[in-house]
C-alpha cells in the first residue's frame, strides 16, 4: 500500500513512513493511493469475530508491506487489552432503532484511545530499529491530548508536546494531561483557541528546518494511522446490526472531521453505510460546508462540548481531495485560497459527489440538553454533551424506518460532569480506573500562541542535540 498527499507534491510513501511523518511535506494530508475494497462475502465473514480479529482484517490492506498479520494482531491485542470492556466498543440500544456505540472504555475515557493506544505502539515498533528520536507535537480540544499522552508516556525515543487552549477544556480533560509527570511528556496551555493551537502545529510541520532537526511527528488525526484504526469500529458495529444484508446509518459528533471521515473510508471500502450524519454544535462550519457549500471560518463560540469548538476542520481536506477528483494540484490551489481568505465555496456539483452519503445537522445548547434528558429519562443512559449532540442529530434524521442508527458515544459522561448534571440532575462518577485524578500534582507551561514561544520551548526541552 502506497500513500499520496492531498496536495499532490509530496513523495509517495509506505505505511511506516507515513505513520512517522504525519503531515506531508507539501502541507497536505496522506491518504491511500486507492481505496481497498471488501466484497459482500468478506464483510459477512467479519460476523462473530472479536474486535482484535476484526481490526486485523480491516486494517490489513492499509499496513501491507509494513506489518505482518501476526505483528498487527500482537499490537492490537496489547492496545485493546487495556480497555475495560471485553467488547472494546460495545453497542447499547436506546429505542427500537437508536443505538449508541460506547467508544470510551479506554484508559482516558474517550474515543481517541481506540486509535491512539495503537498509534503509540506503532511508533515504538517503527522506531525500534532506527537511530531516530521522535518529537510528537499535537493540538487538542480536550481528548486527543490525554489519549496521546497516555499512549506514549515513558516510551523510549519519543518526546510529546501537547498544546491545549487555556481555560477551554474541562477540568477532567486538563488533569488527565497535566498530571502525567513522565519526563518525555510536555503540556502547553496556549493563550488562544484550539484553532490557534492547530494552526501552530501545522506551521511547525511546514517549518522544514525545524521539523527536520527535531523529527516532528503527529498524533492528531492528520496522522493517517489514527483514521485507519477508527475505520474498524464502523465495520465491527455494522455487522452486528445486520451488515452486509442491511445498511446502517451513523451519527457522528464532530469538530475536526476525522471520526466521520473514517466512516467515509468504511463506505468506500464497501460497507453498506446508509448515511453519515455530521453532527455539529453552534460552531457549524462543517454543517454549512456540506449543506450549502459555505466552508468559511467564523468566530469560535465556547460551549459545553469543547471538543467541537472548532472552525477549521483539518480532515475535511481529505474529503475535499476526493471531491476534487483526487487532483492534488487543484486542491492545493483551493487550500491556498482558503488559507489566505478563510473562505472556500464548494460548488453544488462537487457536493453532489458525496451528498447521497452525508447529511449534517446543527444542534444548539437547548437541543443538546433535551437529548441528554431523553437519554436519562427514556433509556437510563447518561450522554456526555458531544454524544448528546450526535444523538439529537440522529433523532432528527430522515431515514427509512428499517435502518438502524448508531450514534458514536465519544466520551464518558463523567468527563463533563457539570454539563451532564445541569441537564439531567444526575452527577456522573468517574470510573475507579481513573483513580485519584483530582489529588495528583499538575505540571504544564502557559505560553503565548506564537511560533517563537512554542518552538523555543520545544528546543529547550528536547535539547540541541536531538
Amino acid at each position: 500500500m502506497q500513500y499520496v498527499s492531498t496536495r499532490g507534491a509530496a513523495p509517495r510513501m509506505g505505511f511506516e513512513d507515513v505513520t512517522l511523518a504525519g503531515l506531508a511535506s507539501d502541507g497536505g494530508l496522506y491518504v491511500p493511493e486507492s481505496w481497498p475494497g471488501f466484497s459482500r462475502d468478506e464483510i459477512a465473514a467479519l460476523k462473530g469475530l472479536s474486535y482484535v480479529d476484526t481490526a486485523v482484517a480491516v486494517m490489513r490492506p492499509f499496513v501491507a508491506g509494513a506489518l505482518t498479520d501476526e505483528e498487527l494482531k500482537g499490537l492490537c491485542e496489547t492496545a485493546y487489552g487495556r480497555f475495560s470492556h471485553a467488547a472494546v466498543v460495545p453497542l447499547k440500544q436506546l429505542d427500537h432503532r437508536q443505538w449508541v456505540m460506547e467508544l470510551f472504555h479506554g484508559p482516558t475515557l474517550a474515543f481517541k484511545d481506540v486509535a491512539l493506544q495503537l498509534l503509540g505502539l506503532l511508533f515504538e515498533r517503527f522506531l525500534r530499529d532506527r537511530d531516530t528520536h521522535l518529537t510528537i507535537v499535537g493540538a487538542t480540544s480536550g481528548d486527543t491530548g490525554s489519549a496521546a499522552i497516555d499512549a506514549v508516556a515513558g516510551r523510549a525515543k519519543i518526546d510529546i508536546f501537547m498544546l491545549h487552549p487555556k481555560g477551554r477544556v474541562s477540568e477532567v480533560q486538563r488533569r488527565q494531561m497535566t498530571t502525567v509527570l513522565a519526563p518525555n511528556v510536555h503540556n502547553i496551555a496556549i493563550e488562544g483557541s484550539f484553532d490557534d493551537a492547530q494552526a501552530l502545529v501545522k506551521a511547525m510541520f511546514a517549518h522544514q528546518s525545524f521539523a527536520t532537526r527535531y523529527n516532528i511527528a503527529a498524533v492528531n488525526s492528520i496522522n493517517w494511522a489514527r483514521l485507519m484504526a477508527q475505520v474498524v469500529y464502523y465495520f465491527y458495529s455494522a455487522v452486528r446490526l445486520g451488515a452486509p444484508d442491511r445498511p446502517v446509518a451513523f451519527s457522528v459528533p464532530t469538530g475536526n472531521f476525522g471520526d466521520v471521515f473514517a466512516g467515509y473510508v468504511a463506505s468506500k471500502m464497501g460497507l453498506p453505510v446508509a448515511k453519515l450524519i455530521v453532527a455539529t454544535n453552534v460552531n457549524d462550519i462543517l454543517h454549512r460546508a456540506l449543506s450549502a457549500g459555505d466552508y468559511s471560518v467564523g468566530t469560535v463560540t465556547p460551549t459545553a462540548a469543547p471538543s467541537m469548538d472548532i472552525q477549521v476542520s483539518s480532515n475535511f481536506e481529505r474529503l475535499l481531495f476526493d471531491m476534487h477528483g483526487r487532483d492534488g494540484a487543484a486542491l492545493a490551489a483551493s487550500m491556498r485560497g482558503f488559507e489566505e481568505t478563510k473562505k472556500l465555496a464548494i460548488p453544488a456539483a462537487m457536493r453532489g459527489e458525496v451528498e447521497g452519503l452525508f447529511a449534517s445537522t446543527r444542534v444548539d445548547a437547548d437541543r443538546m440538553a433535551l437529548a441528554m434528558r431523553w437519554g436519562q429519562d427514556k433509556a437510563g443512559e447518561l450522554l456526555d454533551p458531544h454524544t448528546a449532540i450526535g444523538f439529537a442529530a440522529a433523532q432528527d434524521a430522515d431515514l427509512p424506518a428499517d435502518v438502524p442508527v448508531v450514534t458514536l458515544a465519544t466520551a464518558h459522561p463523567a468527563k463533563f460532569g457539570d454539563a451532564v448534571e445541569r441537564a439531567t440532575g444526575v452527577r456522573p462518577t468517574l470510573p475507579g480506573r481513573v483513580g485519584n485524578l483530582f489529588e495528583r500534582e499538575e505540571r504544564y507551561a502557559t505560553l503565548p500562541a506564537t511560533m517563537e514561544a512554542i518552538e523555543g520551548f520545544v528546543a529547550d526541552q528536547v535539547g540541541a542535540d536531538a
